[in-house]
């Protein structure tokens, strides 16, 4: 029998749309409290627009983890409308409506924390969503070429195909207090699926975040990506990600989700000529893999202002589900 324990208390660490689809699966399961930490160094699309402008922090990636945690069967508008992106109006276009909102938020309470607290009540969340850091920041690449960009931004408009040898912020910030506490208190901690870069090691370089992982009693539990990325990990295995999280945050993770379902041709034909291809498999054998069919094709809808990158596969919420409520359960042991 599963034991279930009202006390689980789960940290989602990443950003974008990887961590709303765990946080999509884990609203499924009863009982849990979750905690969503979020990168906050997004500097494309309608998000960047509105942090130039505003000088807060970027609210995209903060704005899909309340849309994720605020959806189910009642409240499905309220998800609809923080995803919701204007089409036409002048100076509206490209704009997220859930970007306006808690900018709007952080432009009336102050700060975006409280922007946060106040979202959360009004969308009646179950958790918090919490970012990784209160203080501006941009992530610094430094490429073995030995070019260095600024701003995530750049992760998706750099030439492809050169590997990144260094990623860190400027001004070196540290970890949020809340965001340290959220993780001392877990019993699981999830890192990814996302961009390697953008959404997951941007917020495992903010200072303190490996010391506080490496202290805590929580499991960890890695979660692959899908595909490669061009501009980020072109011809990284599944063996280069999992050994850069580990290097990075200082001990090894104690559950690894992979997917071992094919890829539909036509979909792979779609990321094949923007140099992405499915990450690669060469973990080998061990206890800590956990292989299962994970793919969800998602259809696209290119809006004309909308200049980010959008993918064509997601984790299938339904299936991570199963997998994490198990092993949250305790229904798959080492």
């Amino acid at each position: 029998m599963p034991v279930w324990n009202k006390e689980d208390l789960i940290c989602t660490i990443g950003g974008g749309t990887g961590t709303s689809v765990v946080l999509q699966a884990l609203k499924k399961i009863p009982f849990l409290n979750l905690n969503a930490i979020i990168s906050v160094s997004d500097s494309g699309g309608s998000t960047g627009r509105l942090r130039d402008e505003f000088g807060f922090l970027p609210v995209g990636d903060l704005r899909q983890a309340l849309a994720a945690m605020a959806s189910n069967s009642k409240n499905e508008w309220i998800r609809q409308l923080l995803l919701y992106r204007f089409e036409k109006g002048e100076g509206l276009q490209g704009h997220n409506l859930g970007n306006l909102i808690l900018t709007a938020l952080q432009d009336m309470s102050g700060s975006t924390v409280s922007a946060l607290d106040i979202a959360s009540k009004i969308f009646q969340l179950r958790g918090s969503v919490i970012p990784i850091t209160t203080q501006d920041i941009q992530i610094i690449i430094k490429y073995i070429d030995g070019s260095v960009e600024v701003g995530e931004k750049a992760l998706d408009e750099k030439k492809g195909g050169c590997k990144i040898v260094e990623i860190r912020t400027r001004p070196r910030v540290k970890l949020y207090k809340k965001a340290a506490e959220a993780i001392e208190r877990a019993s699981y901690i999830i890192i990814g699926p996302g961009d390697l870069y953008a959404s997951i090691m941007s917020n495992l370089i903010i200072g303190g975040v490996s010391k506080v992982i490496k202290k805590s009693r929580a499991k960890i539990i890695f979660i692959m990506n899908l595909m490669t990325k061009y501009t980020q990990t072109y011809g990284m295995s599944a063996k280069d990600h999992l050994t850069i999280i580990e290097n990075t945050i200082g001990k090894k993770v104690d559950y690894i989700l992979i997917n071992i379902e094919n890829i539909p041709k036509s979909i792979e034909k779609l990321y094949l000529k923007d140099g992405d291809s499915p990450v690669i498999d060469d973990l080998g054998i061990d206890k800590r893999i956990i292989r299962a069919k994970l793919v969800k094709p998602v259809k696209i809808v290119n809006l004309k202002y909308d200049s980010v990158h959008r993918s064509y596969l997601r984790h299938d919420p339904i299936k991570l589900e199963e997998i994490l409520r198990k092993i949250i359960c305790r229904e798959i042991r080492k």
